[in-house]
């Protein structure tokens, strides 16, 4: 069983985690007192545990796509319809990372861990870099969203001390660095199998490549991606999202889930016909970005005859099949019909109804695994880091620093031929500006509802390129009575496509969110980010 699962509920009992508050907001009316608590090793396993309670939302990583050309949310008061269509605002900035009470719960820890003198040295430096790497991703998703943010690395004994400026993203960006570098040689490799979860030494690897990634930093990056040691690629893709194999060897860090305890509702996720939300539902530009099975794109495979658009999803990157619910696949023994008007699937039958005619699969294929399956109380992990990102890390890197050589296309390789699609041709991708496309796309179909396009596209400068503009859904039309070899049916989508918005991306306004209005009346020392 999952011991960090328990411990929350534990935790949670007897009100040991920490601040319910931003702590830049009001003094914490429920601090750990030094003379009663951090004693034990229960004490700090109790604390610790508070930590990772608010460290990351599997939810929060699915919907972040939908800020994305990937996805689409159809309820605004989910909080990311404005952040993908570009009208949020400070009073009404839709979802927010901007919440500092973990970042209270790890400073309290970390100031208060070495009280535990029964505790040896060793161990509770292990504990303290546990929380110290929950702190730095904390950091890490404040500044990559909102640019400059207070740091604050020890907490305030009262409201008033607490109202202080934001610091420059530089000197978050250091903080970040240091922190990661300093515990990646402290954090174990791996715990017991009951403390699964836990951060360990490759999670603060992982973390540090990826902020050197984002920040372009490419020889950092690099060099750490290929430091990561101990991993490697789940033998199926479609594999990695049957809940039986979420502990594998490809993933590095996860968000923990327990059915009863501490579970994880899909309704949102899944089809209106079988009692899902269709909130966070997968985009035609999405879709049209797998390419066939032969390593052509749409484009190149309609231009010889290889693809029909009117029965668009005949013999295309398996990965497709594993992520997407589209028109005339057989999903949860049923076979889904979002293209014909009247459909419990179709646009406009429901409000829960995909507006685009697709639904994403990946993460909902337990249900496909056993319709019977309580998809509001789920303890399927949701995946913070996994080895792909490590290759295609370095497949990036070497592109951008224009090294192309066996090391780059063997990672892309090893991405391909374990989804089932053919090696990189290198007389096609031979230059730098035809792998750096491959690399992309390859990033934008490997982790597709895994919360990174948003943050790619930002970094790679063309977030105004593919969120300007209108979005679309699938075509309309008829699923047909014959049937693929995969077991799809074929379809006749002859019909217009649903229009589902248009979008604004202003550069470089929404490449930060706003502040929310809330914060800055309860610090007037916080200012705004240019354009809110």
């Amino acid at each position: 069983m999952k011991k960090i699962i328990y411990s929350i509920i534990l935790a949670l009992a007897v009100g040991l985690i920490g601040c319910g508050e931003d702590f830049l907001d009001t003094a914490p009316k429920d601090a750990l007192s030094p003379s009663t608590f951090w004693k034990t090793q229960k004490d700090l396993d109790l604390a610790l545990t508070g930590c990772y309670s608010g460290f990351e939302d599997g939810g929060s990583l699915i919907y972040r796509d939908c800020g994305s050309d990937n996805a689409y949310n159809n309820f605004p008061w989910e909080g990311w319809t404005n952040i993908g269509n570009g009208t949020a605002s400070a009073a009404d900035p839709g979802a927010s990372y901007y919440n500092f009470t973990t970042i209270h719960r790890c400073n309290e820890f970390i100031d208060n861990c070495d009280n535990a003198t029964s505790v040896s040295e060793a161990t509770r430096n292990i504990y303290k870099a546990q929380a110290r790497f929950i702190r730095a991703y904390q950091y890490y998703q404040l500044t990559i969203n909102y640019g400059d943010v207070p740091l604050i690395e020890h907490n305030f004994s009262n409201p008033d001390e607490a109202k202080v400026p934001r610091d420059p993203q530089s000197k978050i960006r250091s903080f970040i660095e240091k922190e990661l570098e300093e515990i990646i040689d402290i954090l174990p490799e791996s715990y017991s199998s009951d403390e699964y979860g836990k951060a360990t030494k490759g999670a603060a690897q992982a973390l540090l490549m990826r902020y050197y990634l984002y920040f372009k930093e490419y020889d950092k990056a690099l060099l750490t991606a290929k430091s990561i040691k101990g991993y490697s690629l789940f033998p199926s893709f479609e594999g990695l999202w049957n809940p039986t194999n979420e502990q594998n060897n490809e993933v590095i860090l996860s968000v923990q889930y327990v059915a009863d305890l501490y579970s994880m509702d899909y309704t949102p996720y899944l089809p209106n016909s079988i009692g899902g939300w269709s909130s966070v539902v997968p985009t035609q530009s999405l879709v049209d970005a797998y390419e066939m099975a032969d390593g052509k794109t749409i484009q190149e495979a309609e231009l010889v005859g290889e693809y029909n658009s009117q029965n668009p999803f005949v013999n295309r990157d398996p990965r497709l099949r594993a992520s997407i619910i589209y028109p005339g696949q057989v999903f949860g023994g049923k076979i889904y019909r979002s293209i014909e008007e009247g459909d419990d699937d179709y646009f406009n039958k429901a409000d829960n109804a995909s507006k685009t005619g697709y639904n994403f699969k990946k993460y909902n294929t337990f249900y496909d695994l056993n319709p019977n399956s309580p998809y509001w109380n789920m303890g399927n992990d949701v995946y913070i880091f996994r080895y792909a990102e490590v290759l295609l890390t370095i497949a990036e890197a070497k592109v951008e620093l224009n090294q192309i050589d066996d090391e780059l296309y063997d990672a892309i390789d090893q991405i391909r031929t374990r989804a089932g699609m053919p090696r990189v041709d290198r007389l096609k991708y031979n230059t730098q500006e035809t792998l750096r496309k491959l690399v992309r796309n390859e990033r934008r179909v490997e982790f597709a509802m895994e919360g990174l396009r948003r943050d790619d596209i930002i970094r790679w400068d063309i977030a105004k390129d593919v969120m300007n503009g209108d979005i679309y859904g699938c075509k309309k039309g008829k699923v047909l009575e014959t049937i693929q070899p995969n077991g799809d049916h074929d379809v006749s989508m002859m019909l217009s496509p649903n229009k589902i918005e248009t979008r604004k991306f202003a550069t470089p306004k929404n490449n930060l969110l706003p502040i929310p209005q809330s914060s800055r009346d309860k610090n007037p020392k916080l200012s705004q980010n240019p354009g809110y």
